[in-house]
C-alpha cells in the first residue's frame, strides 16, 4: 500500500513540474493565456534547454528542477519495478537488475542535461578528455565487465533473489542482484556485497533438497538390532512431529563409525535450504529424547584418574 502511494505521490509532482516546464501542456487554458505563463517562465526561470550564456539563478534553477524531474522519473521506475515483482525469485532478480540500470542511466542523463543547462561545452570537454581517457580514467573497463556479467547471471539463472548460495566459504541468502554487485546475507544478518565479475565457484543450494545428518554414538554394550528396531517405529512418529520442517521421514543410514568408545550411527533427513539448521538441531533433540527414553547409553569421554601410593 505504501508503495502505491509513492506512486502515485511520484505521478503528481512529475505533472506539476511537467506543466511548469510546458505550460502548454496545460488542458484548460486558451492559446494567449498559454502563451503567457510561458513567457513569464521563460523570463522568470529561463528555457530548461539552456544554451551557452553566463550562469545566472535562471539557469542554476532549471539545472535543479532539471534534477528533480529526472529523480521522479527515477523512482516512478523503480517503484513500478518494485510492484510488479513481488511474486517470484526471478522477477525479484529482474527487477533488481533493471533498477540498478534505471538509476544508473537516469543519474547520467541529469547530470548531461543539467550541465548543458548551466552552458558547460561538454562536445568540448569529451574532445579534449578523449574517449579513451575518459574510459580508462572512471574505470569503465570494470564496470562493463561487472554489468556484462550480472546480466548473464540472470538470463542464465545462476541464482535468484531469495536463493541461498555458498561463495568463498560464505554461505547467504541473495537479497539483491544490481548491475554491478549481488548482496548476500548470512544466518547471523552480516552483509557481503561482491562485484558481479568476481563471483566464481559457488555453490547455488536453493535447486534441490538438502540433507540434515545427526550422528549420535550408543554404547557399544548397547543391543544395536534393538536400536534399528526402536528407530524404525520411532522415525514415523518423529517426521509426524515435525512436517512443517521435515520433507520426508527420517532415515537410518547405518553405522558410521566404530569409534573408541561409542558405536556411531547416522540419520539423515530431507529439508530445504533455509531450513538446513533447524532441521539438524531438531533431529538432534528427538534422538536425544528417544534414546534416553528407551534407556539407551549414549557414551561420553571419561577420565580415570589414577592416584599412585607413597
Amino acid at each position: 500500500m505504501k508503495a502505491k502511494k509513492r506512486i502515485i505521490l511520484a505521478v503528481v509532482l512529475l505533472a506539476v513540474l511537467a506543466l511548469l516546464v510546458f505550460p502548454g501542456w496545460i488542458p484548460f487554458l486558451d492559446e494567449g493565456s498559454k502563451l503567457a505563463v510561458t513567457t513569464q517562465i521563460q523570463k522568470s526561470f529561463g528555457g530548461l534547454f539552456g544554451g551557452m550564456g553566463v550562469l545566472t539563478p535562471a539557469r542554476l534553477i532549471s539545472a535543479a528542477a532539471v534534477l528533480v524531474f529526472m529523480a521522479l522519473i527515477s523512482l516512478l521506475i523503480c517503484w513500478a519495478l518494485e510492484l510488479v515483482s513481488k511474486n517470484g525469485k526471478h522477477r525479484k532478480s529482474m527487477a533488481g537488475l533493471f533498477i540498478s540500470l534505471t538509476k544508473f542511466i537516469c543519474t547520467i542523463v541529469a547530470v548531461v542535461w543539467a550541465l548543458g543547462i548551466l552552458g558547460v561545452n561538454l562536445a568540448g570537454v569529451f574532445a579534449s578528455l578523449g574517449v579513451a581517457s575518459l574510459i580508462i580514467g572512471f574505470g569503465a573497463q570494470s564496470l562493463i565487465e561487472d554489468a556484462v556479467t550480472g546480466i548473464f547471471i540472470i538470463f542464465e539463472g545462476q541464482y535468484n533473489v531469495g536463493d541461498i548460495i555458498v561463495l568463498d566459504d560464505f554461505r547467504g541468502t541473495v537479497k539483491n542482484i544490481g548491475i554491478r554487485t549481488t548482496s548476500i546475507v548470512d544466518a547471523g544478518g552480516n552483509l557481503k556485497i561482491v562485484n558481479n565479475s568476481d563471483i566464481r565457484n559457488l555453490q547455488q543450494r536453493s535447486r534441490q533438497a538438502s540433507v540434515a545428518v545427526c550422528d549420535v554414538g550408543i554404547s557399544y554394550s548397547a543391543d544395536l538390532v534393538k536400536v534399528e528396531k526402536i528407530l524404525a517405529e520411532s522415525l514415523p512418529e518423529i517426521y509426524e512431529r515435525h512436517k512443517d520442517i521435515f520433507l520426508s521421514v527420517p532415515q537410518y543410514a547405518g553405522v558410521e563409525e566404530l569409534a573408541a568408545s561409542s558405536v556411531i550411527i547416522r540419520i539423515v533427513v530431507n529439508v530445504t535450504e533455509e531450513d538446513y539448521f533447524i532441521a539438524r538441531r531438531t533431529l538432534n533433540r528427538e534422538m536425544k529424547l528417544l534414546l534416553d527414553s528407551k534407556g539407551i547409553e549414549i557414551p561420553f569421554t571419561q577420565v580415570v584418574v589414577h592416584q599412585a601410593e607413597d
